[in-house]
């Protein structure tokens, strides 16, 4: 099997950004990017999805996270969508339910190569620690339009906004570990019947 691994680097006016990815880690991660509490759910991806993760980003966090937090998912979808490569032989869906004391989160996914994402978590609080929590769903459209994902996110109960992202972050890690896991039964077919993903 080919190693499924990517670097992006994307540059803009407004931030720089370096991601390494390999599909096949270990959970191994490390992150630089100015905003700790994104770097904290990086590292739920990362652990529970086994996949190895590196991220350097410079900002400019001076006028806010929004910028960081949006472009970390673009280019991370992008280094996702060349890491996983043709994706014949891979399981294609993906899904998870996480609980964390009172929060429960289910994320489901499907490499389907068309980008479209539902998000449905009423979040009980604005902000933790100082971070907008909106912007998540800026970082998971950032991710699913660059990495060609469709992807439904559902919180289904919590009180604790933290535990409410977690949830999200540790079941998605979960849910495109199953997704890209490759499937004996299928492989070198990809796992549709258009031939093409």
């Amino acid at each position: 099997m080919a190693e499924r691994k990517a670097r992006v680097e994307r540059n803009t006016l407004e931030t720089q950004i370096s991601v390494e990815i390999n599909l096949d880690g270990t959970g191994k991660s490390s992150f630089d990017t100015g905003v700790p509490f994104l770097e904290h759910m990086m590292e739920q991806i990362s652990r529970h999805g086994l996949i190895d993760l590196t991220i350097v980003s410079k900002g400019d966090l001076h006028i806010d996270d929004h910028h960081t937090v949006e472009d970390v998912g673009i280019t991370l979808g992008q280094a996702f969508k060349q890491a996983v490569g043709d994706k014949k032989g891979i399981r294609r869906y993906g899904h998870a339910y996480v609980p964390l004391d009172e929060a429960l989160s289910r994320v489901v996914i499907d490499l389907s190569g068309r980008p479209g994402l539902i998000m449905e978590v009423p979040f009980t609080r604005s902000s933790v620690g100082g971070f907008d929590v909106d912007l998540f769903e800026e970082f998971f459209r950032g991710f699913i339009n660059h990495a060609l994902v469709t992807m439904h996110i559902d919180n289904l109960r919590g009180k604790n906004t933290h535990h409410q992202i977690e949830t999200v972050f540790k079941a998605f890690g979960r849910a495109l570990r199953m997704a890209i896991e490759m499937d004996e039964r299928m492989a070198g077919i990809t796992p549709s019947t258009k031939g093409l993903l």
